[in-house]
């Protein structure tokens, strides 16, 4: 009796359908949005408006008591001040992700990390937006002197900072309280992880093939 083989682990498919003709709609201050004519094959030349994102990356710092870092930000499209983790843009030329991280957690939590792995990489919305996000799980944690601190500005000034369990977070998000999609990712992927005692974590320097392009109007 022949044992049917093992079926591939699922993973998505990176390959771009070839663009016909490609505009640039709209130039904004963080992202543009592209209008495309994209060939499909069979299934004929569509047309696509998206945003054309730099990519960005967040920070799970997670401390000794197994709380989790969050910060509290208005976010004007939502109308809400959401709790979310420390992220940032990737807008710095040839800087690694995870040092993009770190500069992140000590800017906006005021926090450095002697431990960083690859938690999670997800697309933000890959239906509308190339934005690739790299979420980092950063350990062993110390408070950045005072005469070191970032001095926060504009939307960052008076930032609420807090530690929370992880598992109170993860009951936040399944009761619909929480609603930063990376917020609510990382979260429940650092609970996966923990119960597998943390196998599966990834490097902080992990290949990353799905990562945004960034812009290309400039």
């Amino acid at each position: 009796m022949r044992v049917p083989e093992a079926p591939e682990p699922l993973a998505d498919r990176l390959e771009r359908r070839p663009v016909l003709a490609s505009t640039l709609a709209f130039e904004g201050r963080a992202w543009d949005v592209r209008t495309d004519r994209v060939d499909l094959g069979e299934a004929g030349v569509v047309t696509r408006d998206w945003v054309e994102h730099t990519g960005a990356v967040a920070v799970l710092a997670l401390d000794e008591d197994e709380r989790v870092v969050v910060i509290q930000q208005y976010r004007h499209p939502v109308g809400a001040f959401d709790w979310e983790i420390p992220a940032g843009l990737l807008d710095v030329d040839d800087e690694p992700p995870h040092l993009t991280a770190a500069r992140e957690l000590h800017e906006e939590a005021d926090l450095t990390a002697g431990s960083w792995a690859t938690l999670v990489d997800h697309w933000a919305s890959p239906g509308g937006s190339s934005e690739g996000l790299r979420i980092f799980l950063a350990r062993d944690l110390a408070e950045v002197p005072d005469g070191e601190r970032h001095e926060r500005h504009g939307e960052e000034l008076g930032m609420p900072v807090r530690r929370v369990p992880l598992a109170e977070l993860v009951d936040g998000v399944l009761a619909g309280r929480l609603h930063s999609p990376t917020l609510v990712i990382a979260v429940l992927a650092a609970e996966a992880l923990r119960a597998r005692e943390w196998e599966g974590l990834r490097a902080a320097d992990a290949p990353w093939p799905a990562r945004s392009p960034g812009r290309s109007a400039r």
